[in-house]
C-alpha cells in the first residue's frame, strides 16, 4: 500500500487558518454587538413639539421627548431595548400620557438620535438611566417617579450605580447576568453545543469598555432596588428565559410582582397583548405612584 507523504506546509495552513478564525471571528461578533445604532426617529404627530435634550454622564447628549401630564398624578421614564430606539416606545408612552402620567421617552447613548460611540449591554446605558431619573426630578419636583424599562431598559436600571431613587419599576424581559446572556444568544445562533464559547465574548469587556462581567450581574444588585417592582417575563423567551427571569424575581425585595406572559417571547409585549399588559402595568403603577 502507498503511504501518501503529507508536507508540513499542507498541514500548516489549514490549522493556521483556522487559528486566525478563532480569534477574528470573536472579535469580529464583539464589535458589531458594541457597534452604535444611531438613525433618525420618527414619532406620531402627537409628539410634536415635546422634544428635550439632556446631557449623561455616559458622555452622550440624549435625545428624547417629553409629555407632560396632569400634576401630582407622577412621571413615568420609558427606556427601550437594545439596537432599539424610543420611538418603539411611543405606544406605551401614548397610554400612559392618556391616563395622566407624564411621560420622558429617550434614546440611549448610541442608540436612535443620541450621541455616543458603542453599546455597552447596560454599563454605560445605566448611566443614561440616572440622567433621566435626574432630568424628571428637575423637571418635576415633588412628583413621584416610575420607570419602565425593556430587555436593556430594565438591565440600566438595574446596574445603576448607586441604586435609582425611583418609586417603582417595572422590568421587562431583563437578563439575569451577561454570562447567561451571552450563552443564550450563542445558543440561538449556534446550538446549545456553542454555549461554553460565551467566554469568548466575555472575556473582551474588560479591555473593550474597562469593567468585567462581574459588574453586570442582576440578579447580585436586584437587592439594593428597593422600591416595588413588577417583573415580566415571556414564557419562551431565549434570550431572558423564563429561569433567569425567576432568579431575578427571587433576588428582588419586597414589594414585587411577577407576570409571566404565556406564548411571548423576547418581543414587544405591549403589542401581543395590549389590553392586558395595559390593565397590568396601569394597575401596578396606580398603587404604587398615587
Amino acid at each position: 500500500m502507498r503511504v501518501r507523504h503529507v508536507s508540513r506546509k499542507n498541514v500548516l495552513i489549514p490549522a493556521a487558518v483556522v487559528f486566525t478564525a478563532g480569534i477574528l471571528g470573536p472579535l469580529f461578533a464583539g464589535t458589531l454587538l458594541m457597534w452604535p445604532h444611531r438613525h433618525p426617529v420618527r414619532l406620531p404627530a402627537g409628539f410634536a413639539r415635546t422634544e428635550v435634550s439632556f446631557a449623561s454622564g455616559s458622555g452622550a447628549v440624549l435625545r428624547g421627548n417629553l409629555l407632560k401630564g396632569t400634576p401630582g398624578r407622577g412621571v413615568v421614564i420609558l427606556m427601550h431595548g437594545v439596537r432599539g430606539h424610543r420611538g418603539e416606545m411611543a405606544g406605551h408612552a401614548e397610554f400612559l400620557h392618556k391616563a395622566g402620567y407624564s411621560v420622558l421617552l429617550f434614546d440611549f447613548q448610541a442608540h436612535g438620535e443620541s450621541s455616543g460611540s458603542r453599546i455597552t449591554s447596560g454599563y454605560l446605558e445605566s448611566l443614561d438611566a440616572r440622567a433621566a431619573v435626574d432630568f424628571v426630578r428637575r423637571e418635576f419636583p415633588g412628583e413621584k417617579v416610575g420607570v419602565l424599562g425593556v430587555s436593556l431598559g430594565g438591565v440600566a436600571v438595574v446596574l445603576a450605580e448607586p441604586a435609582l431613587k425611583i418609586d417603582a419599576a417595572v422590568l421587562e424581559l431583563v437578563y439575569a447576568d451577561i454570562e447567561r446572556a451571552v450563552k443564550n444568544r450563542m445558543a440561538i445562533v449556534l446550538g446549545d453545543w456553542a454555549r461554553p464559547l460565551s467566554w469568548l465574548l466575555t472575556c473582551q469587556l474588560k479591555p473593550r469598555i474597562g469593567v468585567g462581567p462581574e459588574r453586570f450581574d442582576c440578579v447580585a444588585r436586584m437587592p439594593r432596588l428597593t422600591c416595588p417592582k413588577l417583573f415580566i417575563a415571556g414564557a419562551n423567551d431565549r434570550h431572558a428565559r423564563l429561569a433567569d427571569s425567576k432568579m431575578l424575581f427571587a433576588a428582588g425585595s419586597e414589594p414585587k410582582e411577577l407576570w409571566v406572559v404565556k406564548g411571548a417571547q423576547h418581543q414587544n409585549i405591549h403589542a401581543m397583548v395590549p389590553g392586558e399588559y395595559e390593565r397590568r402595568v396601569l394597575g401596578f403603577l396606580e398603587k404604587k405612584l398615587n
